[in-house]
């Protein structure tokens, strides 16, 4: 590739990426921005719509949720990739986190207690109480990592007698239940410098530190301890800690039963893989993904982030006229112990976000019930589809999946999607007494008898909750680019970094942060440490087709029977193009032909939670009508109980 071809490249604007993890806060009093226009909420009508009173000019209007964006961005410090983070430094956040975890929830806390903890763990009293604030500060522990020596670009910096000042008018003028406003404590700050004689602060300066100020706090000193307390503690459930939505999340893998048919030719090509994600507390379906591929990190983060993030554009993309409206980032995610749940990658976005993973007892599965029978209920209903393989031998006894299988993956995804919105989520639950729906708006909104906890903060980026659960790779850059899994990659946002040493020692090489997604390993992202954005860096060598990281193993196992040792681009090509030839030539006779050709159709089309784009319709010959052409409300009341 010429270096004219790869600056056009790196130049495209969908190849460069600045990531956010800013989260939208749109519950009462909150300020927002839509457009270039500031509001701040006054009113919260339901999961579509808020009312906002626009800052400059005082006029009320009805805001759309989707169309509302962080008033302020963060600084770019905030953009580093978690794995840039040294283990060292996570497993000091979590080491914090693990002595601070039982003063989090506690809105008031005793000095004794804290005394005690402090002198068990080896700190002082006051560092344990600056790391309780740092967290509530963030919401994360984030916020617990070790803060770095020397000054960070960005920062303000103001005399520590100028700070004390501040810290002292917070403290005793601005926490306290005549509620002054932020402007009477800025001058307020400005008199108390000025009686002492020192330069006051800029207002600025005051106000950071004002909005620095954890809203638990800002709610208990001001004089709305009741408020803080139903918005922060709510009432306790059945299961352990599922108190509210998205408190407790519960995420399993099944292979679907039932047998689908190709795009093409609407011959069998097997069964598909279903990872779901259920709120334990409303028992609301917050997430799915659907996959030919076996479960691993990948369709666990697809699920992760298809969770966290709104769905509009998820229903329209499978067009189901319905309402999904969950988003947000749960508290816990309990799951089993499998190896695509342990990974790395996983457990320390998790940590990132706040979300504390917890793991399934061994040989206790009473404690992954809630998410077993969301998994049964789902299947129970695939056992009405053509082409069902039932749950039992027993069951399918006469009868012939295969023969009368009918649905592509694309019809199965749009009747799973009606499904979970139409029946299951608006059905009685005999669980919780009513339907998960109905008890999701009761914990967000509230009803006569409990507190509701308001709308969860919207996520602003869509890419960056999936970069961060995606598989990472840390890697020098070398002249010919990076190398990752014998597959090289460059582009010019690498040529900076080439043999590039490390800032501290110049004796080593400098290492780089970059992530893949398996389904598509023709680029990569790459993170510069300078510029705070990620790069898409394509394959070297631009003739080698796209593909997923199963089909390039199928690419390495041929050539190693052929007895190739040193593998390269040529022979990657030739070895490609020769396995899609077989599968072409042979994907109307045989099963296994016809699951690898559509999985490479499903991995191309390059939809994920991030990007639910409309995939390109392939040609498909008369399809049988599918079993959702007739799906109307009469039949939705059929479907009956979950029980």
């Amino acid at each position: 590739m010429t270096n004219d071809n790869a600056l056009d490249h790196a130049n495209d604007a969908d190849d460069i990426y600045k990531p956010s993890r800013q989260r939208i806060d749109i519950n009462v009093g909150a300020y927002v921005r839509k457009a270039d226009t500031i509001y701040k909420i006054v009113q919260v009508l339901d999961f579509n719509t808020v009312i906002g009173v626009a800052v400059e000019s005082g006029r009320s209007a009805p805001l759309a949720i989707p169309h509302l964006r962080p008033v302020e961005w963060e600084p770019p410090e905030s953009s580093q990739d978690l794995s840039e983070i040294a283990d060292a430094d996570w497993q000091e956040a979590e080491r914090r986190l693990a002595a601070i975890r039982p003063f989090i929830d506690q809105l008031v806390i005793g000095r004794g207690e804290v005394d005690a903890q402090a002198k068990t763990i080896g700190v002082s009293t006051a560092t344990l109480y600056r790391w309780i604030e740092r967290y509530r500060g963030t919401g994360s522990p984030m916020g617990l990592i070790p803060q770095k020596r020397g000054w960070r670009s960005g920062k303000t910096r103001i005399p520590a007698f100028a700070e004390a000042v501040v810290e002292e008018a917070i403290k005793d003028f601005y926490l306290t239940a005549q509620r002054p406003s932020a402007q009477k404590t800025i001058i307020e700050v400005q008199r108390r410098c000025q009686m002492r004689g020192i330069e006051p602060p800029s207002p600025s300066t005051v106000r950071s530190r004002i909005n620095q100020i954890p809203e638990r706090m800002r709610l208990r000193e001001r004089g709305y301890r009741e408020k803080a307390k139903n918005k922060f503690m709510p009432t306790a459930g059945k299961f352990p800690n599922a108190d509210f939505p998205l408190a407790v999340v519960q995420i399993d893998h099944t292979p679907a039963d039932i047998i689908l048919v190709d795009d093409l030719h609407r011959k069998p090509i097997g069964r598909p893989w279903i990872t779901l994600a259920v709120d334990v507390h409303s028992r609301m379906i917050v997430g799915y993904y659907l996959s030919f591929d076996a479960p691993s990190e990948a369709s666990v983060a697809m699920c992760v982030a298809h969770a966290m993030l709104p769905k509009e554009e998820w229903l329209l993309l499978h067009g189901v006229d319905s309402e999904w409206p969950v988003w947000g980032v749960p508290k816990t995610i309990h799951v089993d112990n499998g190896p695509d749940f342990r990974s790395g990658t996983f457990r320390q976005s998790c940590l990132a976000y706040g979300i504390n993973l917890e793991f399934r007892p061994v040989k206790q599965p009473r404690y992954g019930g809630h998410i077993e029978r969301a998994l049964g209920s789902v299947l129970t209903e695939i056992h009405t589809l053509p082409g069902t393989t039932f749950s039992s031998i027993k069951d399918k006894e006469g009868y012939n999946p295969e023969k009368h299988a009918t649905m592509t993956k694309s019809e199965f995804e749009t009747w799973l999607v009606t499904l979970i919105c139409k029946v299951y989520h608006e059905r009685l639950h005999t669980g919780i007494g009513m339907s998960p729906r109905k008890k999701w708006d009761i914990g967000i909104f509230g009803n006569s008898e409990a507190q509701g906890v308001g709308l969860p903060p919207r996520v602003a980026d869509r890419l960056s909750i999936l970069l961060d659960f995606l598989p990472s790779f840390h890697r020098t850059v070398q002249t010919f680019g990076v190398t990752i899994d014998g597959m090289s990659y460059y582009a010019e946002a690498l040529r900076p970094w080439i043999n590039a040493a490390e800032p501290e020692d110049r004796n080593k090489k400098r290492i780089f942060v970059f992530r893949r997604d398996p389904r598509d390993i023709s680029s990569i992202w790459f993170r510069d440490p300078t510029l705070h954005q990620y790069f898409k860096i394509p394959f070297a060598d631009q003739s080698i087709p796209s593909m997923s990281i199963w089909e390039y193993e199928q690419v390495k196992a041929k050539l190693r029977k052929e007895g190739t040792e040193s593998i390269n681009d040529a022979q990657i090509l030739r070895a490609v193009t020769e396995l899609r030839t077989q599968v072409d030539e042979s994907k109307g006779r045989t099963k296994t032909a016809r699951r690898q050709a559509q999985r490479r159709t499903e991995h191309e089309k390059g939809v994920s939670p991030a990007s639910p784009k409309k995939a390109v319709p392939h040609p498909q010959p008369s399809a049988p009508t599918t079993v959702l052409a007739e799906l109307t409300t009469e039949d939705i009341e059929g479907f009956g109980d979950i029980a």
